[in-house]
């Protein structure tokens, strides 16, 4: 039985991912150039999970053909969840090779909430929504939201708040905001990291996102769920 490593990795494209596999000695060499020189022209990515399983090739060959209607043709990209992969894969018998600090059970049981979070997300109708609120110290922040096929859009010339000293995540980090004007479009993996790009801070997306009649998000949660 040949043992080898199965990997997933994120892109900077959402909902687009890397499955792959690689030798027990070639793993953080395979992840550095990946993630430095990027992969089939698309760049950004970022190792997930990794495991080390008896005949990786055949099992790796089992999960293309699982997931052959999501591959990008003549490569080793998938348009999928990447919790259901990261679910499946640490359901396998094996070493965990990435993260060293987290346990299989615990990355198992957290893909799978993750999972259930974005099931909530995709109650959301595809259409705008609307963030206006006054921030002390700064005034009043208003933006528009596009919803599309579970994807969170924050529109250009939205009115952003300046974030404070601390932690901000990558897609503030990253925004182009000049003068407190979002100029461009910026994809978001939820409401409240949406919700982060223009309050420039913590928020809860569900409450602070509303539609055109004024109900918070939140509501197409409840409704489904009720």
């Amino acid at each position: 039985m040949m043992r080898g490593i199965i990997y997933v990795m994120t892109t900077v494209v959402p909902g687009l991912i890397k499955i792959g596999k690689t030798g027990t000695d070639n793993f953080e060499s395979r992840m550095y150039n990946l993630e430095r020189h990027g992969y089939s022209n698309v760049v950004g990515l970022k190792r997930r999970f990794a495991i080390e399983v008896d005949d990786y090739s055949e099992k790796e060959t089992l999960l293309d053909d699982i997931f052959s209607k999501s591959r990008v043709p003549n490569t080793e990209l998938f348009a999928l969840d990447i919790d259901l992969v990261v679910q499946l894969l640490s359901s396998f018998d094996g070493k965990q090779v990435y993260p060293e600090t987290v346990s299989k059970e615990e990355i198992f049981d957290e893909a799978t909430k993750e999972r259930a979070v974005k099931a909530d997300w995709a109650r959301i109708p595809d259409g705008y929504y609307y963030l206006s609120e006054n921030k002390k110290g700064f005034g009043k922040v208003e933006a528009k939201m596009k919803v599309e096929d579970g994807i969170f859009i924050v529109l250009k010339d939205s009115i952003c708040a300046p974030v404070k000293n601390g932690w901000m995540p990558e897609s503030r980090k990253n925004a182009p905001i000049e003068n407190n004007i979002l100029l461009d479009d910026v994809t978001c993996n939820s409401p409240s990291t949406a919700g982060w790009i223009v309050l420039g801070g913590a928020n809860n997306g569900w409450i602070v996102w509303k539609d055109e009649k004024g109900n918070s998000i939140d509501l197409y949660r409840t409704v489904e769920s009720g």
